[in-house]
């Protein structure tokens, strides 16, 4: 076990490296995304690349995501068949490094949709006030998108699928 210092930057490897959370490194995307946590070390694991898109609808926000990669898609259809209508978060990341968490399945329902190349992921809320959360959530990960983050569409903490700009 390393022993770390502290700066006033946080905890530091002892050569001081960040330690980051729980011990991540910064790593390269390239498809792979974070797992769940095993002591200090992420296990990591592929996500198939797709193209999300997000939008608004009535009860609170819509994801689509599909692959042109016949390969990528069936894998997308496994994993999503496997996990479907459990909670969506959305790991909105910059060069490996995680910048935002939208855990929309805590403020509504969310529906998994299969389609020919992808699926349909609809999280939607009958209060309100919820609705409002997961609206706010999507057009926060709308602009994050833009100048270029990866988002990563995750279903009960398993990456399901990332967009790569």
């Amino acid at each position: 076990m390393t022993t770390g210092m502290m700066t006033d930057r946080g905890m530091t490897t002892g050569m001081g490296m960040p330690m980051g959370n729980m011990g991540m490194m910064n790593m390269p995307m390239g498809g792979m995304m974070p797992g769940m946590m095993m002591g200090n070390m992420p296990a990591m694991m592929m996500a198939p690349r797709c193209t999300i898109a997000m939008e608004k609808c009535p009860g609170g926000m819509k994801m689509t995501c599909t692959s042109e990669d016949k390969t990528g898609a069936a894998m997308m259809a496994n994993l999503m068949s496997m996990m479907a209508n459990g909670m969506c978060s959305c790991c909105m990341m910059m060069n490996g490094m995680p910048m935002c968490l939208c855990n929309v399945g805590m403020m509504g329902m969310c529906k998994v949709e299969m389609m020919n190349m992808g699926c349909t992921i609809t999280c939607t809320s009958g209060d309100k006030n919820c609705e409002k959360m997961i609206q706010a959530c999507c057009d926060c990960m709308k602009s994050m998108m833009m100048p270029g983050c990866t988002c990563c569409v995750m279903m009960n903490g398993m990456p399901m699928c990332c967009m790569m700009m």
